[in-house]
């Protein structure tokens, strides 16, 4: 029979505890719980957290799997739209003070507690130019959008977003960015589409995929000049949730398939585990390795599931 040492070159590391960054395929025998030990890859999955306060969908979103921003979207109930922020503490949602203006279908880049919110639709419903502004604890109206639209996409902070896509009703492929004051427009996304996602850390690298009309599984990358098209989602679709970066991003949920989940490592996607709960129109925040899903519909829920991947520790059975 083969041996590790046959395998690999080496005789498996004797040690009092297990090394506090092992790489991936390292072996080592663990003196002190007397077991053999490796370090491999979790392809990621998503395990049920606690929901959202108000069940909603098309909101904007912000922040970390562990300190998350879920604010505006749609109820199902009239007047529909609604203001209401939460806050994620990476155990519960907690209601905060609400956007000056109630609006679905918006989006929004940032952090927890330096974000913003931009675009979206009202009762009307009236596409949105609206841009506000959190510090953490209130909204504040700020300059708004060249272009009011609804269902648009984005990536950034709040002081370097980046705006794309959605529909004034037209569909539309303008992209703005914002420079912490104002918008302004660059150049515009290959394909117009609304509905899509979007991830991205800066507004000089984003990424842009899914969409409509019809269903789309066209991804384009962004280097804070042009957009160029990349390779596709497996699975076109619209409606679905984006984060991350334009080299490391996550897509889930939207319609069809609204359970699958995608990650993309900069040069092409592969799918993963799905969603619990399936569905479209949800929020997002995280990253890749580290996501938080939230919300969503049919039905409106406030479901909120997390996603980790990457390196994991794992014990060899080796009776």
């Amino acid at each position: 029979m083969t041996t590790y040492k046959e395998i690999r070159g080496t005789n498996i590391e004797a040690v009092a505890s297990d090394p506090s960054n092992p790489v991936e395929g390292q072996v080592w025998y663990n003196t002190t719980s007397n077991v053999v030990k490796g370090n491999t890859v979790n392809p990621g999955a998503w395990a049920a957290g606690n929901a959202l306060n108000t069940a909603r969908y098309s909101m904007g979103s912000a922040g970390t799997q562990t300190a998350a921003l879920a604010f505006g979207g749609r109820v199902p109930t009239s007047p529909f739209n609604t203001a209401v922020t939460e806050s994620y503490n990476g155990t519960n949602w907690t209601e905060v003070n609400d956007l000056n203006t109630a609006k679905s279908f918006l989006s929004g880049a940032g952090t927890q507690t330096a974000a913003l919110a931009f675009g979206g639709d009202d009762p009307s419903p009236n596409r949105l130019a609206n841009t506000e502004l959190w510090n953490g604890t209130n909204w504040t109206e700020v300059n708004d959008l060249n272009t009011a639209r609804q269902s648009l996409a984005s990536a950034g902070t709040q002081t370097a977003a980046l705006a794309f896509g959605g529909n004034t009703p037209t569909i539309v492929a303008v992209t703005e960015t914002w420079n912490g004051t104002n918008w302004t427009e660059v150049n515009d996304l290959n394909t117009a589409r609304s509905l899509l996602a979007g991830a991205g850390a800066t507004n000089t690298a984003a990424l842009a995929f899914g969409g409509n009309p019809p269903e789309l599984a066209i991804t384009e990358t962004w280097n804070g000049t042009n957009w160029t098209e990349v390779a596709d989602l497996n699975t076109a679709r619209r409606n679905l949730g984006g984060i991350g970066t334009n080299t490391a991003a996550l897509a889930f949920g939207g319609t069809p398939g609204g359970a699958l989940t995608e990650t993309w490592n900069g040069t092409s996607w592969t799918e993963l585990n799905d969603l619990n709960t399936a569905r479209a129109d949800l929020g997002g925040a995280g990253t890749n390795t580290a996501g938080l899903a939230f919300g969503g519909t049919p039905p409106t829920t406030g479901a909120t599931e997390e996603w980790n991947a990457g390196p994991v520790t794992v014990t060899f059975d080796v009776s």
